[in-house]
């Protein structure tokens, strides 16, 4: 393999790593088993690619770890953590110090620094401020069948799991959305907002839903 590299690069199975004539690497990159790394892509200094990427013309920042994920055409900010099982489609931003984790798809869109989406997520045209957090479940719901269109975040929200927020909405700084809300009218800082039908029970019911055994 003939690509470009700083000093120190450890790969840790020759056999199982694919990495590009157009690759640069910077120093003390570590790049474990059953990778594969091509095109304009640049690894900046002590990132670390655990097994089972594929990372075609991004830019990963300093000290980065990326783990079982594809990145296509996507810039990743320094000291980010990355999967396992994240997918960043082509024009995602990742900002500095930013969690993108397990089964969080990531599409156009830039995620500012500190910010976590930790897991089961879809994030799609959007721009999400610093020091964010996305809750697990949550959609960013970008295409009403016809058209695309953009969500903005502001800093410091917080998203819960399993909501819904309908682009085009604006959520501005410091706001609070509960876990089940479908957002659909722009938030303005300091918001609370919640929008979810309330529990109702219906005692002895059950046994005319279950399979009797």
């Amino acid at each position: 393999m003939k690509f470009k590299h700083g000093k120190n690069l450890t790969l840790k199975d020759k056999r199982t790593v694919f990495v590009d004539s157009t690759v640069i690497l910077g120093d003390d990159v570590t790049i474990y088993e059953n990778n594969r790394i091509e095109g304009d892509t640049i690894i900046r200094s002590g990132a670390v690619i655990m097994p089972g990427c594929f990372i075609r013309d991004c830019e990963i920042g300093q000290n980065s770890v990326i783990n079982s994920s594809q990145l296509e055409d996507s810039t990743v900010g320094n000291n980010c953590n990355i999967g396992p099982f994240a997918r960043l489609r082509p024009n995602s931003v990742l900002k500095d110090n930013v969690k993108i984790g397990n089964f969080v798809e990531v599409k156009n869109a830039t995620i500012g620094n500190g910010s976590k989406i930790s897991h089961l997520a879809y994030v799609g045209d959007a721009i999400i401020g610093a020091d964010c957090n996305v809750g697990c479940g949550a959609i960013f719901v970008n295409y009403n069948g016809r058209a695309k269109h953009k969500t903005t975040v502001g800093d410091n929200c917080f998203i819960g799991s399993n909501c819904n927020v309908i682009a085009p909405v604006k959520i501005d700084s410091k706001s609070y959305i509960c876990a089940g809300t479908t957002v659909t009218e722009d938030i303005k800082s300091d918001d609370f907002v919640i929008g979810r039908v309330r529990q109702q029970i219906k005692e002895n019911r059950a046994h005319e839903y279950l399979k009797e055994n």
